[in-house]
């Protein structure tokens, strides 16, 4: 489905069951909305059910779509809720259900093995963010204002192909997923006839009863979760918060002294909309999974599902069936969830850093964190949200999850076998904050009594923990209540004087490792069921943010010392998004510091922490990324890097930098400094290439005797860019060009000749002859070079070569006469020409600067090869500060058609082959070439800063051509 056609919610209301959840929550909704994407311009809510222990799915159903219509009402201006509101809304309620024991944060924000490709802002994927991506991109799309209502509780997954016609569509609408009846004996499914009318929702029913409901593909619509209300049904729904008994479903009913009432979205709301059911049996029918009518609060309940039948009887329920579609509910089974981790995405690792990646088996997973050292993960195995230190392994079919780095220690000790669960949850007892460890066997069912024939705990059966240990059932189970492994009290949580205790009490104990039954009696414990409602879901979600940005920032670090090409922006915005960026940057300036031995890695850091600075200023604020970058401000830090003192000037830097982080204008303009900061650090990577240039001594000819010097221009054929620094030192390069005549001249070209005074003359023109302009620039201090490095400055690119070629030395205390006499026995005079365009495109600058040189040292009896002439016009770029690479004086320099490479690495060298080809070949190449002048400039320097605010980009530019 196309870009064009993503859903978009005017309300999302996410519910949950426990009032501790609620700022959490709404903090990871408003994170996914920073971060982009489906959630953008959309009014997010998260709402607990006002009384505990819930409302049922239809109460908060109720109470999330009064709240939502609140809000939107007080929006418009309205004082009281209206239904007017909800003509052109889209909302969306995710109910986020019961506790879940392998996820502390539950179903809905239980992270996955999976990256979404191509993010502009890096973060987890979880089965809200899943079920998020289905509706808003598969299922919802084209439905008319009203109401979606979801559970979080699974995954759903669609056929690419799937759509839903909403043509003169009213009533409420169900989505159905196909399951096997052996699988739909524990779950709820749909009944429909022939035109998808639904009958009745059978749930937990017999074999025989599912089965007649099969399709005609032998599967059974499973009720799987989506379910849409149109506007007309909403506001009969919204009549509930001020009628009795069903007003205490919502929390202004409440709020107004109605006792609370549990009821069902599918089995009260949905149940009264069934063709097949008569009044009675709705009312006073006693159906598994909801309220009894029976009970002590009986009267109440038939009296709500009386006035359900009111208020919805006659809106047709009308289902839609999904064949090829799959519905993977997160049941409480640890075998399942692991099996499910390790079958999801193809890569090892997600969102993690692991030092000795060798150690993780091609089927284990390893989720948001990180492993130090020696950290064996069998295939079949999973660790998530842990920060691990090796020696340690983990066997197959085993789940490590919330293990703090502390752990490492006790965890080297355990006596791990497969299938084993061991976790870290983040819980809290009124002020006190702490960590509890609790383990458990893949296998064990948490909910069967512990004298059932399959019972077990770490796979094996209670006897055995009995006669092992000693404990009793009277040490786990109070009188009365479920003898179930999720209410036993087997996890250590005080000692009486020594406060929290860590896995060596508890789990090391029941593992088999040292400890003693008195011990393990003496402390506080809880039960599984006791972990999961004290879960400090705040305090575990801060967790694993933690881990998350120590995972970037790691991350970040091997990517540039690994001058990895993967870009890290995602990464940063992120970084900024989360608050983290002061880390981030210490991290960057730690890297930059330590890069002595590769420039470009430094280099390359000063330009990410640029990227860093403009994403704290946001987006289209603080002014364009390109500008100036020569304040006095920061030139002490700049005056530094210039003289090859590293770790000085990152740290000054760094220090300048704090005093521009206050205003969005202040961070950009922080940034094009360390972006020029950046290009001293290239440039004198770039200037390594200095030991590839070999010059001799050799006769050194008559005063007056000029040396002319011509060039072709240069065309592109392919590989341009990839000739450009750092892409050519860090991924290498290759470029083929050819040399070419333009009008049957050699339109480039220099001379020079030694004179007896003691001074530099140096002319320049451009054009043809008879309407060539020269500027004649006359240098007799050594004051008149200082501008050599100055790309603008008159005859700039002469002054550099006298610089470079070593005709002189600046800065020098000999004054310029005195080191012309002693060295040439008098001054030099210089003339260049151009017959093409300024900035045409045909490498003019480079090929010129290469004529030049020549022209210099053969003046001065010096004698060169084609490779030192290459290396030493790239040296005097970077000394001339215009950059650039090495293709266009490879394409001048050297004649015909060749191909030139550099290797990924420092310093940079280039090597130029010559391609021979026919003169068949080459007739019928310049019979097709054809020079055309578009009137339109392109400087090479221009270009280059233009890319230079997005370093990551220019990777991604390396088969682009020049032209």
């Amino acid at each position: 489905m196309s870009s064009e056609q993503v859903f978009s919610w005017t309300v999302v209301v996410l519910t949950c069951q426990h009032k501790d959840s609620v700022y959490a929550f709404q903090r990871e909704l408003e994170v996914r909305q920073q971060r982009g994407g489906l959630l953008q311009g959309t009014l997010l809510l998260t709402v607990s059910d006002p009384q505990e222990p819930g409302l049922g799915s239809g109460g908060a159903t109720l109470n999330a779509l009064l709240v939502a219509a609140e809000h939107l009402s007080a929006r418009a201006g309205y004082t009281v809720v209206t239904t007017d509101v909800l003509d052109d809304a889209h909302i969306l309620i995710l109910h986020t259900g019961r506790d879940f024991p392998w996820d502390s944060c539950g179903r809905a924000f239980c992270w996955l093995p999976v990256e979404k490709p191509a993010q502009t802002v890096q973060g987890p994927v979880c089965c809200l963010d899943m079920l998020l991506d289905c509706l808003s991109n598969q299922v919802c799309p084209g439905s008319p204002p009203g109401v979606w209502v979801c559970s979080t509780d699974m995954i759903l997954t669609m056929p690419t192909t799937f759509e839903m016609s909403w043509e003169g569509f009213s009533g409420v609408r169900v989505l159905a997923l196909p399951g096997d009846v052996s699988y739909a004996a524990n779950h709820g499914v749909y009944f429909a006839d022939e035109q998808g009318r639904v009958r009745d929702i059978i749930y937990k029913g017999s074999e025989e009863r599912i089965r007649r409901a099969a399709q005609l593909d032998g599967m059974v619509p499973l009720v799987s979760g989506p379910v849409f209300f149109c506007r007309r049904v909403l506001e009969r729904l919204l009549k509930a918060h001020v009628t009795p008994p069903l007003d205490g479903c919502t929390y202004m009913g409440m709020d107004s002294g109605a006792p609370p009432l549990q009821i069902s979205l599918f089995l009260d709301l949905l149940m009264c909309l069934c063709s097949d059911l008569s009044e009675s049996e709705f009312v006073n029918g006693e159906r598994t999974g909801c309220s009894s009518p029976i009970s002590q609060q009986g009267a109440v309940v038939r009296s709500a599902r009386a006035l359900l039948w009111r208020i919805l009887r006659g809106i047709t329920l009308h289902m839609v069936y999904v064949p090829g579609g799959c519905y993977d509910y997160l049941t409480l089974s640890g075998r399942e969830h692991i099996d499910r981790l390790t079958k999801k995405g193809t890569e090892r690792d997600t969102l993690s850093h692991i030092q000795n990646t060798q150690c993780v088996s091609d089927g284990g997973r390893v989720i948001n964190s990180v492993l130090e050292g020696d950290v064996r993960v069998a295939s079949g195995a999973v660790i998530q949200h842990c920060h691990l230190q090796g020696p340690v392994e983990v066997h197959s079919g085993c789940l490590l999850s919330g293990l703090e780095v502390t752990s490492s220690s006790h965890i080297q000790q355990l006596a791990l076998t497969n299938d084993h669960i061991i976790q870290g949850h983040h819980i809290q007892l009124g002020e006190i904050k702490i960590t509890v460890y609790t383990v458990l066997g893949a296998y064990d069912d948490l909910k069967v009594s512990c004298d059932d024939d399959g019972a077990t705990f770490l796979n094996h059966r209670w006897s055995d923990l009995y006669s092992r240990t000693g404990i009793q059932p009277e040490d786990l189970w109070w009188s009365g209540r479920s003898q179930s492994l999720m209410e036993a009290r087997l996890f250590p949580v005080f000692q009486p004087r020594g406060g929290a205790v860590g896995l060596e009490v508890g789990v090391c104990w029941l593992l088999g490792g040292p400890g003693a039954l008195e011990q393990w009696r003496a402390v506080w414990r809880l039960s599984l069921r006791e972990v999961l409602s004290l879960t400090d879901q705040e305090g575990e979600l801060r967790w694993r943010e933690a881990l998350f940005f120590q995972v970037g920032r790691r991350r970040v670090m091997d990517n540039l010392k690994s001058q990895s090409d993967r870009g890290l922006l995602p990464s940063f915005r992120a970084a900024v998004l989360g608050g983290q960026h002061e880390e981030l940057l210490c991290t960057l300036d730690s890297i930059a510091a330590g890069s002595r031995e590769n420039l470009g890695v430094a280099a390359r850091c000063l330009a990410c922490i640029a990227d860093v600075l403009a994403c704290l200023a946001g987006e289209g604020r603080g002014g364009l990324r390109s500008g100036p970058a020569a304040n006095p401000a920061w030139s002490h830090a700049f005056s530094i890097l210039e003289k090859g003192h590293l770790l000085g000037g990152v740290q000054a830097l760094a220090t300048e930098r704090a005093k521009w982080l206050s205003r969005p204008d202040l961070l950009v303009r922080a940034a094009r400094h360390y972006e020029a900061a950046g290009q001293v650090l290239l440039r004198q990577a770039v200037m390594l290439s200095q030991r590839f240039i070999s010059i001799g001594q050799g006769e050194v000819p008559p005063l007056g005797e000029w040396q002319d010097v011509e060039c072709p221009a240069r065309l592109d054929l392919s590989g341009g860019w990839s000739d450009t620094p750092p892409i050519a030192f860090e991924h290498g390069g290759a470029v083929v060009n050819v040399a070419v005549k333009v009008d049957g001249r050699r339109p480039i070209g220099a001379r020079a000749r030694r004179i007896k005074e003691p001074r530099l003359l140096l002319v320049s023109s451009s054009g043809v002859q008879d309407d060539a302009i020269a500027m004649e620039t006359v240098c007799e201090k050594l004051e008149d070079l200082k501008d050599h490095c100055v790309p603008y400055a008159p005859a700039a690119l002469l002054k550099a070569v006298c610089v470079c070629s070593g005709l002189v030395t600046y800065p020098s205390r000999q004054s310029l006469d005195e080191q012309l006499l002693q060295r040439w026995g008098g001054g030099v005079e210089i003339h260049t020409w151009s017959l093409l365009p300024h900035g045409s495109g045909l490498g003019t600058s480079s090929i010129l600067a290469g004529a030049v040189l020549a022209a210099v040292y053969r003046c001065t009896g010096r004698t060169y090869d084609t490779d030192s002439l290459i290396h030493a016009v790239l040296h005097l770029e970077q000394m001339l500060t215009t950059g650039g690479g090495w293709q266009d004086q490879v394409g001048g320099l050297v004649g015909g058609v060749k191909v030139a490479r550099s290797k990924a690495c420092l310093p940079l060298r280039v090597e130029v082959e010559r391609l021979p080809l026919s003169d068949d070949f080459l007739l019928s190449l310049q019979q097709h070439l054809l020079l055309v002048y578009t009137g339109k400039t392109r400087l090479a320097r221009n270009l280059l800063q233009a890319l230079s605010p997005g370093w990551g980009l220019v990777w991604s530019v390396t088969g682009a051509r020049r032209r």
